[in-house]
């Protein structure tokens, strides 16, 4: 159903009342009905005399005017204008025929005619209109049928010019030959006179010609290395969308007047993208006066893409062709150093068959590489180096952290041990582990000289030790009891002699106390030399007396907890322990400016572990050991000397403002 067919009858009245061509009709056939229904007509004489001729009267000439409107209706509103004016002819024809006209019959039938006429009219009108529409749908069907066959031609064409740019591309992957080949078919495609293809350089940031064909050395010179965002091709290359202009190089001086000289008229440049980037341009160009299409721009768009995919591809081989010289390169130079490195290397399977060795495996083991070859690891470790061996292969199979380097012990050929600081790294293949890639060090010699470092060390403490002890001693036995008798024989002089002038008398009291102080001190020397405390009550009450002591002579807060089921240790251990809090608490009351200190000591099963902390000043704490010797910390140093001979730990915790705090684990 037509879409006025579709509209409400008001609406289609609306509009039919609102058009000039309704409005004529009506008024038509009013005026015939006017004249019609007349007793005179008033026509022209000449007229009249035309009726008399054709032996036609007024009423059958009024009653043939009505076609009139009926065409006029046909023309204007189609088969039903024609049939409502027809119906609206015959209404206005009827009621004179039949009640007033002379001969009703023959003007009932004259109306009926005209009526007929009238409806032959509105099927006429409604055929041509059809044929109309045929004529125009076939007309219409032409055209895109034409317009097909031309696209279809089009894109042969396309099809065609890419099939052979592509059959160029896949022949070489030598960048420069892809590039002159590509260029010259771009000519021959495009039937331009010039073109060249510019690739970016990121690191110089420049825009580089390096293909070009149909164009003079001079031209090409003078626009062959562009900085980017200067010149119209960099704009391009830039943005990645193409630019037709007159002047290719207008805000480039040298390059306008190259492409002055050139003669170049018309010029096209598109991007060349490969992997969502823009690889560099393709600038064509003629030298008379091109319009460059749609279809131009579709395919040379199209073939700069294929050349930059090729260009990329180019420039992978390359690389991949370089990364396998370096490679080879790489894998000769690793060879010499994985023969002559000072370091064993060898690389062992999952059953520990030695699979490739170098020199100094040799030196380690005693075996030369082609023993090694027939081996297995097994037989160079014993009962705890393989359970050693065994751990770091599950945690390595496992994905666990490994701590590295580890220590290892293997046998070598003539009985004796050699000591190997290891690191050990997972072989796969394919995502599967198939062996181990192993690093080893011989430590043998400086782990040796390491424990006898430690026996020295351990022996110059006893004695060390002893000789407090023995200066203690004798201190106490002989130089306090010396001190003791002095004192009260100047108390007994002073209090005995009566006649004695009063000044002697004061110098005897100040000689006395005197001597009291000296005995004081050296009671207090004693004490740190060797306190007895310690060696009768143990590390607790030594703790609790170092303590009260340094409170009393610095003015800290010093106090003392215990954590867990307290008991006696080795001697040893209790003597390091008392050491170390004692050194701790002499930086505290000698550096910190600190106003409360405490030490705690926390019973845990087979190890005890003591902290000593303040909130005093405190420092930046060194990365190593060596820092602290370096740094004048010789204390610290010797803290982590003293728990190092009982296979014991030191470690330091302190920031600038935020106190101190030391943290000794021994096992006990």
């Amino acid at each position: 159903m037509a879409e006025h067919e579709r509209m409400p009858l008001t609406r289609r009245l609306s509009g039919l009342l609102k058009r000039p061509g309704f409005w004529l009709t009506v008024v038509l056939l009013a005026l015939i009905t006017v004249l019609h229904y007349r007793d005179t007509a008033g026509y022209p004489q000449w007229l009249n005399s035309v009726l008399d001729n054709i032996k036609l009267d007024r009423h059958s000439f009024e009653r043939i005017l009505y076609l009139a409107p009926m065409v006029w209706a046909g023309f204007l509103f189609g088969q039903r204008g024609v049939v409502a004016t027809s119906v609206v002819a015959l209404a206005c024809m009827l009621p004179r025929a039949i009640a007033i006209s002379d001969h009703p019959t023959d003007a009932i039938l004259e109306s009926i005619a005209v009526f007929s006429i009238g409806m032959v009219v509105a099927l006429s009108f409604k055929s041509l209109r059809e044929e109309h529409n045929r004529r125009t749908q076939l007309e219409m069907a032409e055209k895109r049928l034409q317009l097909q066959l031309q696209v279809i031609k089009e894109n042969e064409r396309k099809l065609g010019a890419l099939n052979r740019m592509s059959a160029i591309l896949s022949e070489s992957l030598q960048l420069d030959d892809v590039l002159n080949r590509a260029v010259r078919n771009v000519v021959d495609v495009t039937k331009v006179d010039v073109a060249m293809i510019a690739l970016v350089d990121e690191e110089a940031g420049e825009l580089v010609v390096s293909a070009h064909h149909g164009a003079s050395q001079e031209f090409v010179l003078a626009v062959g290395r562009v900085k980017v965002r200067r010149g119209f091709q960099n704009h391009v290359a830039e943005s990645g969308e193409m630019k037709l202009v007159e002047d290719a190089f207008q805000h480039y001086d040298v390059a306008r007047q190259a492409v002055k000289q050139e003669g170049i008229r018309s010029q096209l440049v598109v991007p060349m993208k490969a992997k969502g980037r823009v690889a560099g341009t393709l600038y064509v160009a003629t030298r008379s006066v091109r319009r460059f299409l749609k279809d131009d721009v579709e395919l040379l768009t199209a073939i700069a893409n294929q050349i930059g995919v090729a260009t990329d591809n180019a420039r992978l081989y390359e690389m991949e062709r370089l990364a396998t010289q370096r490679l080879a390169v790489s894998e000769r130079n690793y060879r010499g150093l994985f023969e002559n490195a000072y370091d064993a290397i060898w690389v062992h399977d999952l059953e520990g068959n030695y699979i490739v060795a170098n020199r100094a495996s040799e030196k380690v083991t005693g075996y030369s590489m082609a023993e090694l070859l027939t081996m297995n690891v097994r037989g160079f470790l014993s009962e705890e180096g393989l359970g050693r061996a065994r751990e770091v292969k599950s945690k390595l199979m496992d994905g666990e952290p490994l701590e590295q380097p580890y220590e290892l012990r293997m046998g070598r050929r003539d009985g004796s041990e050699a000591i190997l600081m290891v690191t050990t790294s997972m072989v796969a293949e394919d995502g599967k582990p198939v062996g181990f890639h192993n690093i080893a060090r011989d430590v043998t010699e400086e782990i040796r000289l390491k424990e006898n470092l430690r026996r020295y060390l351990s022996q110059v403490t006893k004695a060390q030790e002893e000789e407090r002890k023995r200066i203690a001693r004798e201190l106490h036995d002989d130089t306090i009891q010396a001190l003791v008798v002095l004192s009260r024989q100047l108390e007994d002089a002073a209090s005995s002699g009566r006649s004695m002038p009063e000044e002697k008398r004061a110098l005897l009291e100040s000689l006395r106390q005197q001597t009291t102080g000296i005995m004081d001190g050296v009671r207090r020397l004693t004490q740190d030399l060797r306190p007895s405390t310690l060696d009768r009550l143990g590390l607790l009450a030594g703790l609790e007396w170092l303590a009260s002591d340094v409170s009393r002579y610095s003015g800290i807060d010093v106090k003392v907890k215990v954590g867990g089921a307290s008991r006696r240790l080795p001697p040893d251990v209790e003597l390091t322990l008392f050491r170390i809090a004692q050194e701790s608490l002499r930086n505290v009351w000698r550096h910190s400016e600190a106003t409360e200190a405490e030490v705690s000591v926390d019973f845990q099963g087979s190890k005890v572990v003591m902290i000593i902390k303040d909130n005093g000043k405190g420092f930046a704490v060194p990365s190593s050991v060596g820092d602290l010797t370096r740094d004048g910390k010789l204390g610290l140093t010797g803290m982590q000397e003293r728990a190092g001979l009982l296979g014991g730990n030191v470690t330091f915790h302190s920031e600038p403002g935020k106190g101190t705090s030391v943290v000794v684990e021994i096992a006990a």
